[in-house]
């Protein structure tokens, strides 16, 4: 009863999450779907008021927190789809607004933006006196550029599609991951947000753990 608290997860659904690399894999949006699911439960089980909200470009679907609000939630994760272009700043915005009480915030997606443009976008929750823990989930390919031949590679968001080699692109496309990756974790360190980076092939026990961990580390500093 002391740690009770609104939790709301924060889903991207933009069309950059319908990707996999491996055909009997998951797509980024169904590895958010089962977090997010996951999370959820813990939370309710914790006795929290839990809520959802689903974005691309802006908020697309919510369900308030509440006491009662789990299978409400569970059942938008189960219909969601990704389609649209995404942009986080005015999504965030509209989720600031939307929850009023401070609470905690699990914000999940794969930060298709510019580290800047994430953590300006973040800081609209976090300056609203939220706990946000951020779950950045990748594709491995996405992380390890594995691929070999030439190929027209396309941007889920736009439709854009360029020729690329990729031995001559890999070992620049490697630094400039590593480096957003970086940025990103150094910002919201900075700013007092937990950072848990994901890939889709990875257990989701890491990213439970961690949110449990972060939880309970909260609930002492209270």
């Amino acid at each position: 009863a002391e740690t009770n608290a609104n939790f709301t997860a924060l889903v991207d659904v933009s069309a950059s999450m319908n990707y996999r690399s491996d055909p009997e894999g998951v797509t980024k949006l169904d590895y958010a779907r089962f977090l997010a699911a996951s999370l959820l439960h813990f939370s309710r089980r914790q006795r929290d008021r839990v809520g959802l909200i689903t974005f691309d470009a802006d908020a697309v679907e919510w369900v308030p927190p509440a006491a009662r609000h789990l299978d409400r939630a569970l059942h938008l994760l189960t219909r969601i789809e990704a389609g649209a272009p995404g942009s986080l700043r005015p999504s965030m915005m509209t989720a600031a607004e939307r929850l009023a009480r401070r609470g905690v915030v699990a914000l999940i997606s794969d930060l298709y933006e510019e580290p800047d443009e994430v953590l300006s976008a973040v800081r609209l929750l976090r300056g609203r006196g939220h706990d946000l823990i951020v779950f950045h989930v990748l594709d491995r390919a996405e992380v390890e550029f594995p691929f070999e031949e030439t190929a027209a590679f396309q941007d889920l968001e736009t439709g854009v599609q360029l020729p690329i080699i990729p031995e001559k692109l890999r070992e620049a496309y490697l630094e400039q991951m590593k480096a957003h990756r970086s940025a990103l974790a150094d910002a919201f360190s900075g700013d007092g947000v937990d950072y848990v980076p994901l890939q889709t092939d990875q257990p989701l026990d890491l990213a439970l753990f961690r949110y449990l961990t972060i939880r309970e580390k909260k609930a002492r500093g209270r």
